[in-house]
C-alpha cells in the first residue's frame, strides 16, 4: 500500500513475535470487531461502505488499506490469508477459488509468452494439463522432468526459464523432491521455485525454510480437512503477492468466497492434530499393505522401503503424511485394472472419491480418475499404472481400514 500511516492500514492481531505454529493456527487473522467475538466473524457481503467520496477514491487507488469489494478484499478472506501465510512462514498470501485456480493465478501473474517452466512429470494430472496444454496455447513452454532427478531439472534449464514447479510428495506416488536442491537450480538460473504443499501442509513441511519462493495450496484438501469446500492459495513474498497477484485477482476474479474462506480458516485450527493422527493411520496401513501377499508394491514416505525415505523424514518433520498408494498384483494392464476395481468396490467403509484430506478415508483409482485425462504414456512416465490404488487415510479406526481393504485383497483372483 502506498500509505505508511498506521491509520491507513488494516489492524493486526497483537501476538508475541515468537509464537509457534499451533498458536498461529488458532489466533492469527484480524482483531475482533467492536462486538468482541472469540470465533472469527463471517462477512457475507459483496461491497463495503465508505464514509465519503474522497475516502472511497483513496481506497480504490490503494492509498489507504481497506476493504473495498469482495472480489479482491474481504475481512474473512484476509483472516484466512494471514493465518496461512503465518503458518507457512511467508510474508503474504492470496486466496483463490480452488487449488487449480491458485496455480493459474501464479502462472498468469509471473509468466508471459516465450517464458519457460520446468515441472515434475509426477504432479497432479490437472496441473500437467494446465501447464503442458492450456498455457502452451498462450506461448508458455513447459518441460516435464523426473521428480527426483535434480540433474534432469538442471539439464532442462534454458535462458527463458522463469519458474520451477514441484509437488512434494507427489500425487499419487508420494515421490519426494529435494526442495533445497531445486531452489539452488532455480536461483542460479534467475528463476523462482514454487512448491505445491498440498500433501503435507505447513503442519508437516514449510518449503520456504528450504529455499522455495512460493507455496501453492489446494485448501480443498487438508486445510479444510472435512471435504466441505473448494479453496486455493498462493503464499510468498509480499512484493510478488501484492504487486503481481493481487492486481491480477482484482481484474480476473478467481476469488475465494468468504464462506469458503471461513470454513478453511476454522479448519486450520485443527490442522496439526489431524495431520498427526491421519499420518499415523496411513503409516500403519502402509506397513500392513507391504506384508499382504496380494500387494505388489506400496508407496508411503514413512516406509524405509520408500526411495526418498530419508529425504522425506528430513523435509517433513519426520512424518510421512496421510496418503498411501499401492499396486495390486495382476499380470497385464487389463487384469491389474480389474483387480484394482475389485479391491475398491469391495470396500464398505472407505469413500470412493478422488478427493483427499478428509477426515473420512477416501480411496480411488488414479489412472481413471485424478489422472484419467492424461495419455497412457504420460501416466506411465509418472509411474501410474492400472493396478495402482490411492488411499488417503482419514480418522477411521486403523483396524477397520485394514479389514475394509482385506475384503477385496483377500478375494483377488490370479
Amino acid at each position: 500500500m502506498a500509505g505508511t500511516d498506521d491509520t491507513k492500514r488494516l489492524p493486526r492481531v497483537d501476538l508475541p513475535a515468537d509464537v509457534r505454529l499451533d498458536t498461529l493456527a488458532v489466533r492469527e487473522g484480524l482483531p475482533p470487531s467492536q462486538y468482541g467475538e472469540n470465533s472469527e466473524a463471517l462477512y457475507l457481503t459483496s461491497s463495503f461502505v465508505h464514509p465519503d467520496a474522497a475516502t472511497a477514491a483513496a481506497r480504490f487507488a490503494n492509498e489507504e488499506e481497506a476493504f473495498v469489494y469482495s472480489r479482491f478484499s474481504n475481512p474473512t478472506v484476509t483472516m484466512m490469508e494471514r493465518r496461512l501465510a503465518a503458518m507457512e512462514g511467508t510474508e503474504a498470501c492470496i486466496a483463490s477459488s480452488s487449488g487449480m485456480s491458485a496455480i493459474l493465478l501464479l502462472c498468469l501473474g509471473l509468466l508471459k509468452a516465450g517464458d519457460h517452466v520446468i515441472c515434475s512429470q509426477s504432479v497432479f494430472g490437472s496441473t500437467i494439463k494446465l501447464l503442458g496444454g492450456e498455457l502452451a496455447r498462450f506461448g508458455v513452454e513447459t518441460s516435464f522432468v523426473s521428480q527426483t532427478d535434480v540433474a534432469a531439472w538442471q539439464a532442462a534449464v534454458r535462458p527463458t526459464t522463469r519458474l520451477l514447479f514441484a509437488e512434494t510428495p507427489s500425487n499419487p506416488l508420494t515421490e519426494v523432491c529435494d526442495i533445497a536442491a531445486l531452489a539452488d537450480v532455480a536461483h542460479r538460473a534467475g528463476a523462482l521455485l514454487a512448491v505445491d504443499n498440498c500433501f503435507c501442509s505447513p503442519a508437516l513441511q514449510q518449503p520456504v525454510k528450504l529455499g522455495a519462493d512460493l507455496i501453492v495450496h489446494s485448501g480443498t484438501k487438508y486445510l479444510d480437512g472435512q471435504g466441505r469446500v473448494l479453496a486455493g492459495a498462493v503464499c510468498g513474498p509480499a512484493h510478488i503477492v501484492n504487486d503481481k497477484l493481487v492486481p491480477l485477482m482484482r481484474s480476473a476474479g478467481m476469488s475465494l468466497s468468504p464462506f469458503n474462506a471461513w470454513v478453511v480458516l476454522k479448519g486450520l485450527e485443527t490442522l496439526a492434530i489431524r495431520m498427526a493422527a491421519q499420518s499415523e493411520r496411513a503409516l500403519g496401513l502402509a506397513r500392513w499393505l507391504e506384508a499382504h501377499p496380494a500387494v505388489q508394491r506400496v508407496f508411503h514416505p514413512g516406509l524405509p522401503s520408500h526411495p526418498q525415505h530419508a529425504l522425506a523424514m528430513a523435509q517433513q518433520n519426520g512424518c510421512g503424511g496421510a496418503v498411501v498408494s499401492f499396486i495390486v498384483k495382476g499380470e497385464g494392464a487389463e487384469l491389474a485394472r480389474r483387480n484394482a476395481f475389485h479391491v475398491i468396490d469391495s470396500t464398505r467403509i472407505c469413500s470412493i472419491t478422488a478427493n483427499l484430506g478428509d477426515t473420512k478415508t477416501t480411496i480411488t483409482h488414479p489412472a481413471s480418475t485424478s489422472h484419467g485425462r492424461l495419455t497412457e504414456a504420460q501416466r506411465l512416465a509418472a509411474g501410474i499404472t492400472q493396478g495402482m490404488i490411492r488411499v488417503a487415510a482419514g480418522l477411521d479406526d486403523l483396524d477397520d481400514l485394514k479389514a475394509d481393504l482385506a475384503r477385496g485383497l483377500d478375494t483377488l483372483t490370479a
